[in-house]
């Protein structure tokens, strides 16, 4: 594996760097407080083909490889975590998957406008009562004519709201497990299809999150994604992809956090001299440093191995295992460098250490990635 960045990956951080202290980091506060869609920066986004990188040049993207990718989620991880959901739900979990298992069709119908930030989508697998255990779902959906009928709730669903197609995972036959889950592509603005926005979060503010409620919903089979049974094994995959994407975020994040303490330590005055010369404080540094290092460091061998074209679950999951961890130890040390100023919303990284709580638990939990680890170097059957 070379360390060096190839010209292209150079390119993107270079680009990526920019557009996040100009368009980014200056309005994060802002957003947050009011729990404000970003929707200015997100068109942006799209003009710039940054939904665009990591997708089919043939379907209007940059064809762009999985180092890049991470890049992408790093920069805007940096700037606000939210925003960096936004991306990693619109191209990791959505439009990575229809380019994955759709028909030509599908891809002609949905990938140039997600790719340009004129379509977004959302992925819509947990529901009130199933979250871990996504086979346990109650969606369902039956069989009637050319159609299907969806009945059945989705909650905690990034981009729900904004979204104008969702990736919705429902029962085809209650009876099959797992193997009776299928994937569709449901399109906002079909009747008994609704959003209802969750507010009162404790990070992610300026990130819609919302319930969908399907009544009845009459979905073409012309919509399914992959084959009919299959929907469970394509989410499975597809979080491959949101996993790799929530890991980079959180490197960003906590390279924000380290930037913001360093920053600080050289500033603060305590006992006559900078706080950044007690040797306590340079210890929390260095621990942040390494810890951001390794991080980075399983994100990429994750993308490397992306790259070559292997499989790299398990690789995915001791990133996103990793990096979530690692990013709340990162900012909660942040904060101890602040003080008590890092307790106030003055500084940045209060907000950081708010959205870092989220990253253990969505797109598989602490827990669920290490049963995943566990049973790969067991050599047992996967968990999930």
């Amino acid at each position: 594996m070379n360390f060096s960045y190839t010209p292209e990956q150079e390119a993107v951080k270079g680009m990526m760097e920019e557009f996040v202290a100009k368009e980014v980091t200056p309005y994060a506060a802002q957003w947050d407080k009011e729990e404000k869609f970003p929707w200015d920066t997100v068109r942006k986004m799209g003009e710039l083909g940054i939904f665009g990188t990591a997708l089919p040049e043939a379907y209007g993207g940059s064809g762009l490889d999985a180092i890049c990718h991470a890049i992408v989620a790093e920069e805007l991880g940096k700037g606000c975590s939210s925003l960096r959901g936004i991306y990693s739900v619109q191209i990791s979990l959505v439009a990575k998957t229809i380019a994955a298992f759709g028909t030509e069709e599908q891809k002609q119908k949905y990938l140039p406008g997600l790719a340009a930030g004129t379509l977004f989508g959302c992925f819509g697998l947990t529901e009130p009562n199933s979250g871990s255990d996504a086979a346990s779902m109650l969606s369902t959906a039956v069989e009637d004519g050319d159609s299907y009928i969806l009945n059945g709730n989705k909650m905690w669903i990034t981009n729900a709201g904004i979204a104008d197609v969702a990736v919705i995972y429902a029962k085809t036959d209650k009876n099959a497990g797992p193997k009776g889950i299928t994937a569709f592509l449901v399109d906002r603005g079909l009747p008994g299809f609704s959003t209802k926005d969750i507010h009162g979060k404790l990070g992610l503010k300026a990130s819609n999150t919302a319930e969908i409620i399907m009544d009845n919903v009459r979905v073409p089979k012309t919509n399914v994604l992959g084959s009919v049974g299959k929907g469970f094994a394509i989410a499975m995959s597809t979080l491959d992809n949101g996993r790799y994407t929530v890991a980079a975020g959180c490197v960003g994040s906590a390279q924000a956090a380290l930037d913001y303490a360093k920053k600080y330590a050289k500033e603060r005055n305590q006992f006559g001299k900078p706080i950044a010369a007690h040797q306590l404080v340079q210890q929390l540094i260095a621990d942040m440093a390494v810890d951001i290092e390794c991080g980075r460091l399983l994100v990429y061998k994750a993308g490397h191995m992306k790259n070559l074209g292997q499989k790299s679950t398990k690789e995915v999951c001791m990133a996103k295992y990793y990096c979530s961890e690692m990013v709340n130890r990162v900012a909660y040390k942040a904060v101890q460098v602040f003080g008590g100023y890092g307790f106030s919303d003055e500084y940045p990284v209060e907000r950081i250490f708010r959205d870092a709580r989220i990253n253990t638990l969505y797109e598989g939990t602490s827990q669920i990635q290490q049963l995943i680890i566990g049973n790969f170097e067991l050599g047992m059957s996967a968990f999930v």
